[in-house]
């Protein structure tokens, strides 16, 4: 079979949508799944739908370890395109959609196509910047020179880039950038800003620079939500045969998706997604929607998993096909979640039925496991809110979230350290707990302690959850009793006890 190329789809009579000529208007920092299965197919479907009429210039930045696999050259050998799948549930119907995304033009490696990728600030159509280099992407370094080819740091090439942008263009208005950044980080539009600035300053650049940044370019903090699996390893072969070519790039994801840009109205007459039908939010203020996403999705994770995984479960699909389990994560979701949000009720509710279907996905088998990891720290970002925001509203506890509290502790319950973490034991077959090292010696050094003594230590451990929680009113006295509930019948049992 021939590669994937614009040549290879003539020849095959393939008939949707190709876009094989148009501007290079964005310049995307991340060639990885995510951001072409998420934004690249949001700039694609604008491309069809709305005129957008637009190219993305990918930056893979970081190197190419010697002998590694280079994506940028396979990117670059298939012309940009590559074959996209969302999978899953909508509306009650599974969905299995298959799309040639084709708004990509090339991918550049910021080190060995350095020239290269400064060049692209003198193209004068330029507008858009995207990026998602991973949560450590966005961070200062002050080992990181203006001299160097590139500097190391995301933030610092970027300052670069924009620096070309400005002596082009500076003196024009129009020609700063709209970037939208995509990093799992809290308001991470202004993190990046900030540390563009502090380059700026460090490195001795002049005030008209430092004001062209702030008065030209729109520095937007988004959400991003959509579950993206990448690479079909063990599907690859049989999707090639059935497409008649080879696409060494292929790229899944769910269905869902949902993207909240925080920025000025205007954004929306150069961004034309709801002319495209596109489920995207510009709005002034992107933080609802965050806590809306932490809360439920996140927090129906985090409250239910581990306990599930306890009652004998692996995957969280066979936990959506189970009425105890399912009714437990609804019941915390609805009665005890929505109730501490702000956002209006019908968004909430919408919401959490998409959650619902979202996890129920037969596509993805998320395992429990994989999930649990970390569990202190997620239950404290996740759930913790809820749960307080429910004592403070009711002055009464939540129940599903109290119990998913005593799930933590339990699943927490080792007898043995290892350089991999944790042992726990589950119906007499042994599984690992990972999380911080100080976190599992903690847990490790209490393996022998009663419940009491346990819930104790553990709710007044202010170096986990920041505060001490057995001054909630009850919450101490709850806990050691779903505890010994559940050393006596297992999570499964308390869970059902609570529908």
């Amino acid at each position: 079979m021939n590669h994937l190329s614009y040549q290879t789809l003539k020849e095959s009579g393939y008939d949707g949508y190709l876009l094989e000529q148009a501007p290079e208007r964005v310049l995307q920092f991340g060639e990885g799944n995510f951001l072409r299965a998420f934004v690249d197919y949001f700039i694609d479907m604008m491309n069809e739908h709305a005129g957008f009429n637009s190219k993305v210039v990918l930056v893979q930045p970081i190197a190419t370890p010697a002998g590694g696999f280079d994506l940028a050259k396979v990117i670059n050998d298939q012309e940009g395109l590559y074959t996209l799948y969302l999978r899953g549930f909508e509306n009650g119907e599974k969905v299995n959609s298959k799309r040639v995304i084709s708004c990509v033009s090339r991918c550049l490696n910021s080190y060995s196509d350095y020239d290269a990728l400064m060049a692209c600030a003198d193209n004068p159509d330029l507008r858009f910047i995207t990026c998602n280099t991973t949560e450590a992407g966005i961070t200062y370094d002050p080992s990181c020179q203006f001299s160097e080819t590139p500097p190391a740091s995301y933030p610092a090439k970027l300052t670069q880039f924009l620096y070309r942008r400005f002596q082009k263009f500076g003196s024009e208005a129009g020609k700063g950038f709209i970037i939208l950044s995509c990093e799992l980080i809290d308001n991470n539009g202004k993190e990046l800003e900030k540390c563009v600035l502090k380059y700026a300053e460090q490195w001795g650049l002049e005030q008209a620079f430092v004001d062209w940044i702030q008065n030209e370019n729109i520095f937007c903090s988004t959400l991003v939500d959509r579950i993206v699996t990448g690479y079909p390893r063990a599907e690859a072969d049989s999707l090639n045969e059935a497409n008649g070519y080879i696409d060494q790039t292929l790229d899944t994801g769910e269905i869902f998706g949902f993207w909240v840009i925080e920025g000025p109205q205007k954004l929306k007459e150069e961004l034309p997604f709801a002319e495209a039908g596109l489920p995207v939010l510009i709005t002034d203020d992107h933080k609802p929607y965050k806590q809306r996403k932490v809360r439920i999705l996140n927090g129906a994770h985090t409250s239910m998993v581990l306990g599930a995984y306890l009652a004998g479960q692996d995957i969280v699909r066979n936990c959506m096909e189970d009425e105890v389990i399912c009714g437990f994560m609804n019941k915390a979701i609805y009665d005890e979640i929505i109730p501490t949000l702000t956002l209006p009720k019908d968004e909430l509710t919408d919401f959490a039925h998409s959650v619902t279907e979202r996890f129920k996905n037969p596509f993805i088998d998320h395992a429990l496991l994989s999930i649990s990891l970390n569990s202190t720290s997620k239950w404290k970002a996740r759930v913790m809110p809820s749960f307080l925001g429910y004592v403070e509203k009711n002055k009464e506890l939540p129940a599903c979230l109290t119990a998913s509290f005593a799930f933590y502790i339990a699943f927490y319950h080792g007898s043995r350290l290892t350089d991999e973490g944790l042992v726990g034991q589950r119906e007499g077959n042994e599984y690992t707990i990972k999380d911080d090292r100080k976190i599992l010696e903690f847990y490790y050094d209490h393996r022998n302690a009663s419940n009491a003594e346990l819930a104790h230590d553990v709710l007044s451990n202010t170096d986990f959850w920041g505060q001490d929680l057995t001054e909630v009113p009850g919450f101490e006295e709850a806990v050691v009793k779903y505890l010994n509930d559940i050393d006596a019948n297992g999570t499964y049992e308390v869970m059902k006890k609570l529908l």
